[in-house]
């Protein structure tokens, strides 16, 4: 039996009341873009107040202030992206006393050298006055650091007051280690003063302990399903380590990453609590499938070109939805239900193709001169045109253009059992076409080896993501639905 079915088994023993999140009515995730909008903001504010200052104290008239504008979006973006790639607007590195004097002032450096070389590459210069330009230089970065002072200050009231949680994060560990983290330990590890809490078990003799800790995953994965997470945080004794390495062979089955905190023995060797400015040493055991930039950028992607084929390729559904009518009775569309990111289900759209809409327990694969598939269906099948309605699945966010594609809920539990990493797929959203499906793997899936390969096929994408890989993948559908291999 798989990890996944374990723990499957494990949450239907898990009460509701055993996955309560935290109660705070703001959640962490959207700290992140309040700091980075109100950069933006300060930025903006900047560059239209040098160009009325500058002309103001020169007495000369107010230009066009739309380029000016333009000016602080572009620097805003490119001051932006260069923080948040090193957690700056996360709320554990927000919430801390110190203000990053050395990090803002280099990052803004290097947007003013940007916007520079930018403003001589394509010649518009021309369009703002020097000492606007170096006015609005000088006093953005003051502005900058006096906002993230006052930043810092209201962050750390609105922490103590209880109004921010941490909802992303999932503390998982012995019920002793966790009494031992106080409210001064969480500020210093997440930035929160309360995360959600899962104690492991008691138990102390090895059958309970498994069967306990068991359970506790269950529930953290129940939770994990119903709320945003993106990382797990285990807190266990560190002279356990088969107890550390069962509990991090069940977290292979979740798209999160996994960090090992110091136990107790550990914090009080390193003395770190009482500094709430140093950064905590952590293990990752565990590293996310797709970090919050890259999924962003893949989300972006998703919408632009789905958006783009939905539209240029509306003519071809309209005429494909009127040709399902008229061939017979029946819908045009089949709704069925799929597994996607982090085991979530969803209702996958597709044009009918057979006399059937199976959707339960027992599905049966479709098989080359199936009788079941209808006359037009035999050709929306081989020309993969049955799929386009999975473009609203996108555009939905329960998939993506490309991933691994998502099967029947019955062959997916069929598939957990027999293949350990076979869960593993789910740790990214399920693609319209994969890298298995531009391979040669596309089709029904009758045996075990063909499974398999498929799954190294997927794990192989996960692994060696990039937007180049999701383009080029995309660039082979085209060719590989025109070849026509395993369609029917």
């Amino acid at each position: 039996m798989s990890m996944r079915s374990e723990v499957r088994d494990a949450e239907q023993e898990v009460g509701d009341s055993a996955v309560a999140p935290i109660q705070a009515p703001l959640p962490s995730q959207a700290v992140t873009y309040v700091l980075a909008t109100a950069d933006a903001t300060i930025i903006l504010i900047a560059s239209l107040s040098a160009c009325f200052t500058y002309h103001w104290l020169t007495d000369t008239p107010i230009p066009d202030l739309s380029a000016y504008f333009a000016l602080g979006l572009a620097a805003s973006f490119l001051h932006i992206v260069r923080l948040s790639g090193h957690g700056y607007y996360d709320l554990e590195s927000a919430a801390k006393p110190s203000v990053e004097f050395l990090e803002i002032n280099f990052s803004w450096l290097t947007t003013a050298l940007m916007l520079a070389f930018f403003a001589f590459l394509f010649k518009v210069g021309t369009s703002f006055s020097r000492g606007a330009f170096l006015l609005f230089l000088a006093t953005a970065p003051a502005g900058l650091l006096t906002g993230r002072k006052l930043a810092k200050s209201i962050l750390e009231d609105a922490v103590g007051r209880g109004v921010i949680g941490r909802r992303d994060l999932i503390l998982l560990g012995t019920p002793l280690e966790l009494d031992a983290l106080e409210p001064r330990d969480l500020l210093v590890l997440f930035g929160a003063a309360e995360v959600h809490r899962v104690a492991l078990s008691p138990a102390l003799d090895a059958e309970n302990q498994t069967a306990g800790d068991l359970k506790a995953v269950a529930t953290a994965a129940k939770f994990m399903q119903e709320h945003e997470v993106s990382e797990v945080l285990l807190v266990i004794p560190w002279n356990s380590p088969e107890r550390l390495e069962y509990l991090r062979q069940q977290m292979k089955a979740f798209p999160v990453s996994v960090r090992l905190l110091p136990d107790r023995q550990i914090r009080a060797l390193s003395d770190y609590a009482p500094s709430a400015q140093q950064r905590v040493v952590s293990l990752e055991i565990q590293r996310a499938p797709l970090s919050g930039v890259e999924r962003t950028v893949k989300r972006m992607m998703d919408i632009v070109i789905g958006l783009m084929a939905l539209i240029l390729l509306s003519p071809i559904i309209a005429l494909t939805a009127l040709a399902i009518k008229l061939d017979g009775k029946g819908p045009i569309f089949f709704l069925q239900n799929r597994k996607g990111f982090n085991g979530r289900q969803f209702v996958m759209f597709k044009f009918r193709t057979m006399t059937v809409l199976e959707n339960g327990d027992t599905v049966t694969q479709a098989t080359r001169n199936d009788p079941r598939v209808t006359r037009i269906g035999a050709y929306l099948r081989s020309a993969s045109i049955d799929e386009l309605p999975q473009l609203v699945n996108v555009l939905r966010g329960d998939m993506s253009l490309v991933g691994p594609r998502p099967h029947a809920i019955a062959h997916d539990n069929q598939f957990e059992r027999l293949l350990q990493d076979y869960a593993f797929r789910h740790h990214v959203k399920p693609g319209m076409t994969g890298w298995a499906q531009v391979n040669g793997l596309r089709g029904a899936t009758p045996s075990l080896e063909l499974i398999s390969r498929r799954v190294e096929m997927d794990l192989w994408y996960i692994n060696n993501w990039s937007l180049w890989l999701d383009v080029q993948i995309i660039m082979k559908t085209f060719f590989e639905v025109l070849r026509k291999r395993n369609a029917f």
